[in-house]
């Protein structure tokens, strides 16, 4: 399906699907997307999800703040004219608190001294009303791959081996400690992307609940304990001594190869 050239403009669009390809690595990104015009917010959730990340939308300022206190995300589409509270003071306010989330500006505010504003203000990247889906997604794209600077992309990572283990995430499988072939759920795949992916430091169980299980099916802090001591079992030399899979107490999770 063609994609429409232009959004965000004074008319009102259609609602189209990117015919870029799902990816199921993007799965573990998650993209909040704060933007008080509802069908242009639709228009992005639809598309962005067809690419496979997750997505949380806001409406206003007020929304965002409670959004970006509460969850960790990724990456956020920030819309500069929103009620109550505008995405300058929004990002400015973030900033101050000391979250770097990456920030991508939304406006139809165009001028040089505008974009030089949000930039300053803690903007990562600004793009103007009316856009370019494309280029949008491309945009997208290449905010987390910086944000994933120093580390191998999740997308890159199709296998991975230390020690005698070895596992294939693009069909789901293992090879345990003994040489044994095991099938793992998504989950448990996307759980052991995720450590990797941030090798030597400590993901909180916050983070792994909402990146592996999103806030729609939210269980308890136990179920991650259980895949940690599965991966123990299928991984460690000895399930007591961890070399690997080492628990942070009160605080969460760390992969060290």
């Amino acid at each position: 399906m063609k994609l429409p050239r232009r959004f965000g403009g004074s008319q009102r669009q259609h609602l189209f699907l990117s015919t870029f390809s799902f990816v199921e690595e993007n799965s573990l990104y998650r993209i909040l997307i704060v933007e008080d015009e509802e069908s242009l917010a639709s228009m992005l959730k639809l598309n962005l999800e067809m690419e496979g990340y997750q997505v949380v939308n806001a409406t206003d300022g007020p929304a965002a703040l409670e959004k970006f206190r509460s969850q960790a995300f990724d990456l956020a589409i920030l819309d500069v004219m929103l009620p109550e509270l505008d995405g300058l003071a929004v990002c400015q306010t973030i900033r101050l608190e000391g979250n770097k989330t990456p920030i991508l500006f939304l406006s139809a505010k165009s001028s040089g001294k505008d974009r030089i504003e949000g930039l300053r203000l803690g903007g990562d990247d600004y793009l103007t009303k009316p856009f370019d889906l494309e280029e949008l997604l491309l945009r997208v794209t290449k905010l987390i791959q910086r944000r994933d600077q120093g580390h191998k992309s999740i997308a890159q990572v199709e296998d991975f081996s230390f020690g005698p283990n070895h596992i294939h995430f693009l069909n789901f499988t293992i090879r345990d400690k003994g040489g044994v072939e095991h099938s793992l759920s998504r989950k448990e795949i996307m759980l052991l992307k995720l450590l990797i992916h941030r090798e030597g430091e400590v993901v909180s169980r916050e983070e792994i609940l909402e990146k592996v299980w999103g806030y729609d099916v939210f269980p308890s802090t136990r179920t991650i304990d259980n895949y940690i001591l599965a991966f123990r079992k299928y991984f460690e030399p000895d399930s007591r001594q961890p070399k690997y899979f080492h628990s942070v107490r009160g605080v969460g999770y760390k992969f060290t190869p």
